[in-house]
């Protein structure tokens, strides 16, 4: 056989039969997702909920809602942080064009046509998905909604400190330095001079002087590793039980925890309310929640806690025997058996789902801004997490790159037993060898 060589300087056809196009394997992840979705009438279902944002007879046909909230699903089943990444991800590989429903010969849709279509649609659309992919996981059994576990991280707003301007004068932070430094009496200040001055203020990077004109919701946070930027606040509910997101809530991110828990807590009622008609019984946290009237809260609201307590010292209870009777009651219960065991569970089923959508889905920096569009953004990232778990459930594979995982494990376990017996097997022949070697011919070799 002779070997080919790569032509440079192809003429292309004029026509191509239909039966000479060349089509890929398909990826069996997404082929497999896309039976799940058909057998559930998800294009169905997103077409009604999206046939009030657009015209009945007017305007070309736009992008299916189907394929749209597919593509989002891809930025998280891929780790692809944005839009443009998506749309370029989806132009290049032949088996997501199968996944989408697109023929070789067909355009895939421009990342501009997905920031037109997140725009355009509400944010009550991106819940009702989310809601839809809840209630399949529910049917499945992966809901159990009765223990819960609350927590949140922050997120890299797409916007820059150096940006920022004064709340009351809208001076940038440089002009503001510059006129600090003129009352101090420095004419002309250096930049050294500049920095040096503002090295010793106090207070000087304050969410009530300051704010970025291009991103208003982005708050100045100190970030985990120690870095102060401009950042949101995504919190999520998950099921102990299963590990399914119940609810994802996108906050302020100067917001405490005590003052953001009782939105996302109220979302995650209501979302398993509707999902599987039970109720929540139990909360499980961590520390950065505690306190008097979040406890007090829940034993209204008759919601078993299971928050770690801070170390407060002596407490003074006068005029407070509702909250001493909360706090002590919740203290009980995380020093017993199942306390401990939940608090143990908190930090794993928490945290995966973390490490699922911000640090392999691609979303611990933002390249939208605002709170509603990172929301509906955060909400197809939950649903397709959770449609990943039942995924996981059917296939016993989460995500598209795990098979990749699975291969290259099982070629590593080949090679292995491959070495293994033919170093048994060489063995043997050896020692058949000389097992069977005349011993004054070993005698001789050795003398």
């Amino acid at each position: 056989m002779a070997m080919g060589k790569r032509r440079t300087e192809r003429q292309a056809e004029i026509w191509i039969p239909a039966d000479r196009v060349a089509k890929g394997p398909g990826h069996p992840f997404y082929a497999r997702l896309n039976g799940i979705l058909a057998k559930a009438g998800f294009d169905r279902f997103v077409e009604e909920r999206c046939r009030p944002f657009y015209a009945e007879s007017i305007g070309r046909p736009s992008i299916p809602p189907g394929v749209y909230f597919r593509m989002l699903m891809i930025g998280y089943f891929e780790g692809i942080d944005s839009e443009r990444g998506i749309a370029w991800r989806v132009a290049d590989s032949m088996g997501l064009r199968e996944f989408l429903g697109f023929a070789i010969t067909e355009r895939t849709p421009d990342h501009s046509s997905l920031s037109v279509i997140r725009n355009r649609l509400s944010p009550e659309v991106f819940q009702e998905v989310f809601d839809w992919a809840l209630k399949r996981v529910a049917e499945a059994g992966l809901v159990k909604g009765r223990t819960i576990a609350i927590d949140a991280t922050t997120l890299e707003a797409n916007a820059a400190m150096r940006s920022i301007v004064r709340r009351d004068t809208h001076e940038s932070y440089q002009e503001y330095l510059e006129r600090l430094a003129a009352a101090a009496g420095l004419e002309e200040p250096t930049r050294d001079e500049v920095a040096r001055l503002d090295r010793k203020r106090k207070g000087k990077a304050s969410n009530d002087d300051w704010f970025n004109p291009n991103d208003p919701d982005a708050r100045i946070t100190k970030m985990k590793d120690g870095r102060t930027h401009l950042a949101h606040k995504a919190e999520h509910a998950v099921d102990l039980d299963t590990g399914a997101t119940l609810a994802v809530t996108v906050q302020p991110a100067d917001r405490g925890d005590t003052q953001s828990l009782g939105t996302t807590l109220s979302e995650t009622i209501e979302n398993v309310s509707e999902s599987i008609g039970r109720t929540v019984r139990e909360l499980v946290t961590d520390k950065g929640y505690h306190s008097n009237d979040v406890m007090a809260d829940l034993a209204e609201m008759k919601v078993r806690s299971y928050v770690s307590e801070p170390n407060r010292g002596r407490r003074r209870w006068k005029g407070k025997e509702r909250e001493r009777r909360a706090v002590n009651a919740n203290r009980r219960r995380i020093r017993g058996i199942r306390g401990r065991a939940l608090l143990r569970k908190r930090g794993e089923y928490v945290e995966r789902p973390f490490a699922h959508h911000y640090d392999t889905g691609g979303m611990r920096r933002t390249h939208l801004r605002g709170h509603a569009r990172i929301w509906k953004r955060l909400l197809v990232h939950s649903a397709a997490s959770n449609i990943g778990l039942l995924m996981r459930t059917l296939i016993g594979v989460g995500k598209p790159r795990r098979l990749q995982e699975i291969g290259k494990a099982a070629r590593e376990a080949v090679c292995a037993c491959t070495g293994a017996v033919l170093a048994a097997w060489c063995a043997a022949v050896a020692f058949s060898i000389i097992a069977t070697r005349p011993r004054g011919a070993a005698r001789l070799e050795l003398t």
